[in-house]
């Protein structure tokens, strides 16, 4: 069976349609269809049934996508064990981070291991919770940092988790603001123009949230992928905002934080692909997110953030 349409089948199983493996790969939805039948025609055995004008995986193809993530993690695991002969962890980890965990979590982890481990290469890419956890599912990241607070998409038994740290959700408020001192309610806020992230990402779900349950509408006047972004318009006096502490602790901008009245924090966590023996690589990333002798302060800022490093973060 080749490989890559192990991987093929594997992300049928995961995005739901030919047409969305084909976009993640880059390639016709009809050149990931022959590569499927080619794939059934090595295995002799029906993988797919049409319902309408779409696939489905048989029970067959459903057994077969799952020990598919297995085998090809095992691969991996051979190809980085002959790279180093064993030695020392080698060879490529991927690891998926959401924005304001790169500079606090990831790159000083990174930072560690070059100097420990010069024969092991880390990538580290920007991955929000909606999408680091289907790239660890499809193997295109080996692990990330998450939340596992994101109700949209649940991490399931099929992965395993490394708790690394509690993050608290601020709210961010231009200098001078007169909200007064202490914890606040959100309802208090209600008529305010309000700075969101993305739609559908992690943070503007949790603040449409927070806001709906404080009995109120959002009115939303902006929206950043970049936390880096919303601080400069807080800062302007422009909107308010709903961040992580992360995202403000070391921040350079004139904002003004509070905590929620009704604390909400956000589990942070690593998370691997369960099912076959870890790398040896991967566990010593793992264990350099784990073991950070100078974790990040999660304790909220009382009166003024500091923005993030250039390249602002998540």
């Amino acid at each position: 069976m080749n490989p890559w349409r192990l991987r093929l089948l594997s992300q049928l199983d995961t995005l739901g349609t030919v047409r969305a493996v084909a976009q993640a790969g880059h390639l016709s939805p009809s050149s990931v269809s022959q590569q499927l039948a080619v794939l059934e025609a090595e295995t002799g055995t029906k993988l797919l049934e049409r319902t309408g004008r779409r696939v489905r995986l048989t029970s067959a193809g459903l057994i077969l996508a799952q020990r598919a993530r297995a085998i090809l993690d095992h691969m991996d695991g051979v190809e980085s064990e002959l790279r180093g002969f064993g030695e020392e962890p080698s060879g490529l980890v991927r690891l998926g981070a959401f924005q304001s965990a790169i500079h606090t979590l990831a790159v000083p982890a990174v930072t560690r291991l070059a100097a420990a481990h010069p024969h092991l290469d880390v990538e580290i890419l920007e991955l929000e919770p909606h999408a680091s956890m289907p790239a660890l599912r499809m193997a295109d990241a080996d692990i990330i940092i998450t939340t596992t607070d994101f109700d949209e998409l649940p991490l399931g038994p099929d992965l395993d988790l490394v708790p690394l740290a509690e993050d608290p959700v601020l709210l961010v408020l231009p200098p001078g603001h007169p909200a007064g001192r202490g914890p606040v309610d959100l309802a208090a806020f209600a008529h305010e123009a309000w700075a969101f992230d993305m739609p559908q990402s992690y943070m503007a779900n949790l603040a449409r949230r927070l806001c709906r349950q404080a009995r109120f509408e959002p009115r939303v006047v902006c929206r950043f992928s970049n936390y880096m972004m919303a601080l400069q318009h807080v800062e302007a006096g422009l909107s308010i905002t709903l961040l992580p502490a992360l995202a403000v602790a070391h921040s350079r901008y004139d904002v003004t934080t509070r905590e929620l009245a009704t604390p909400v924090t956000r589990t942070i966590t690593a998370a691997v692909r369960r099912g076959t023996p870890t790398r040896a690589s991967v566990r010593v990333v793992l264990d350099a997110l784990r073991h950070d002798p100078t974790p990040p302060p999660l304790t909220p800022p009382t009166e003024r953030g500091t923005a993030t490093p250039p390249g602002g973060t998540r």
